[in-house]
């Protein structure tokens, strides 16, 4: 077991599980998570040494959110957003900022969130109308309205995307770093959501804000390349993290099943029991395999399929895992007790959040239209009378 994945199940047993079904019903982020999450080296796991990180590869990093999946899909999933900010930071930052702001985030003393989606702009990324105009000193001046902003009131740093000229289409974005007390930045109020109100998401307005020079991450041209690439990563760390909840939902059907008694003999032993247990078993393989392979990958030409392969299948399957389960478990499944009902909800959600699962079969799809174009003819059969 790696040192990283040794922190991480130190930090599940120690602190996420003991405290997950108290943080079900915060309508805040706990914090001391956070801070105890950065102690075990988990808020900066890509982040160079000396700005305070552990300098891991995405590869060695991204197993560390099937571990926290295990306890808490939501706070896992915003250790990852976390990540990939502290990632961006301390990678394409002026060193100005990074200097400045790539210490705190490894520490815990300030928290970051990624923001691009709008309103009328989730899954066409090219869409959004967020406008900087660049001032004659390198500042920009923002104006916006972002919507299902993650840690939205909660979170001291946001990279936001934005787009620098009338222009439609991408080549024109940008990713500024904004702080969350910059002038001009507010939030609407939390969303109503399916799951886990500790972490709050909302929209965020943007009227006239500055943004210095120093805190351009990407320049205009580049900022789109570098939200995808946020994507891919935070979509295998996704699949990751649901590889976790099954995991985790397997565990409890296992250990129910092996102590009911019914009909004369433990449920575990009866066949129909055994075969939907040992399809989740599989499914979870494959999702282990499938996220694996996307972390090697992410950063190369192929990074982006394999990321959409693993987001394509791995939530399904979580889903899928978690209704079997409390299916094992009958009414029983249904009490919050097991935690049955909570991973089912949360398998919902990330089938939805960072690209649905529609968006990821286009993404295949494309892929297999290339590869079609690049195959020769299928010989057609003649049928004589």
């Amino acid at each position: 077991m790696s040192a990283i994945i040794a922190a991480a199940e130190k930090h599940l047993h120690e602190l996420v599980l003991p405290q997950v079904d108290e943080w079900e019903k915060l309508d805040h982020f706990p914090r001391e998570a956070a801070r105890a999450a950065a102690e075990d080296g988990l808020l900066g796991m890509y982040a160079p040494p000396e700005l305070g990180g552990q300098g891991l590869s995405l590869a060695e990093a991204i197993p560390v959110f099937e571990v926290l999946g295990r306890g808490a899909g939501v706070y896992a999933f915003s250790l990852s957003m976390h990540n990939i900010v502290t990632y961006a930071v301390s990678g394409f930052g002026t060193d100005t900022f990074k200097q400045e702001w790539a210490p705190r985030l490894t520490t815990g003393d300030a928290m970051g969130g990624f923001v691009l989606t709008e309103p009328q702009s989730g899954s066409d990324a090219a869409g959004l109308r967020t406008r900087a105009t660049i001032n004659d000193d390198g500042s920009y001046t923002v104006n916006g309205h972002k919507a299902w902003v993650s840690l939205a009131t909660e979170a001291e740093l946001y990279l936001v995307v934005v787009k620098t000229s009338p222009e439609p289409g991408h080549r024109d974005m940008a990713m500024v770093a904004i702080p969350a007390d910059t002038p001009g930045v507010r939030f609407g109020p939390a969303y109503d959501m399916l799951v886990s109100p500790f972490m709050p998401v909302a929209d965020m307005f943007l009227e006239d804000v500055t943004v210095p020079a120093e805190n351009v991450i990407l320049p205009p041209g580049q900022g789109l390349s570098g939200s995808l690439m946020a994507i891919d990563i935070a979509r295998t760390s996704i699949a990751a993290g649901c590889c976790g909840l099954m995991s985790a939902a397997l565990d409890t059907a296992l250990m129910y099943s092996r102590d009911r008694e019914m009909f004369g003999q433990r449920e575990l032993d009866m066949q129909g029991i055994q075969w939907m247990l040992a399809d989740v078993a599989t499914d979870l393989e494959a999702g282990r395999l499938l996220y694996g392979k996307a972390a090697t990958l992410l950063g190369t030409p192929e990074g982006t399929l394999a990321a959409a392969h693993a987001k394509r299948f791995v939530p399904d399957a979580a889903q899928r895992a978690a209704a079997t389960c409390i299916q094992v478990l009958g009414g029983y499944g249904l009490l919050k007790d097991y935690g049955l009902e909570r991973l089912y909800r949360i398998a919902a959600v990330m089938k939805l959040v960072d690209g649905t699962t529609e968006i990821q079969r286009m993404v295949i799809a494309r892929s297999l239209r290339k590869h079609a174009a690049e195959l020769g003819t299928v010989p057609i059969p003649t049928f004589k009378d």
